[in-house]
């Protein structure tokens, strides 16, 4: 299992070109076969602060395959319109045996 979670700063006068940009672009990642989750969440102290919570078969489902979707393109011009910070943190599960839940 691979994750990813996305920060985005969104510029005031664009967050109506990037919510459906968005909506569209985690509707048709949702529906790739690597691709196990995809939440987008909105900061509760600020509007205009994103999280994307993605989570992958493995690394070749995001790096290759998510990347090479027809809606990973339109998305990543929707991202440079409207987009001002983008930060990326690449993670893995960690196996704590005998830990509770």
């Amino acid at each position: 299992m691979f994750v990813v979670i996305v920060h985005l700063q969104v510029r005031p006068d664009r967050l109506a070109a990037f919510l459906p940009g968005i909506e569209a672009n985690a509707r048709a990642t949702r529906q790739e076969p690597g691709c196990l989750r995809f939440d987008v969440l909105r900061a509760d102290d600020d509007p205009h602060r994103f999280v994307l919570y993605e989570i992958y078969r493995d690394q070749r489902a995001f790096f290759t395959e998510h990347r090479a979707a027809p809606h990973y393109a339109a998305w990543r011009r929707i991202a440079g319109e409207c987009v001002t910070e983008h930060r990326n943190t690449f993670c893995h599960p960690v196996s704590l045996q005998g830990q509770d839940s």
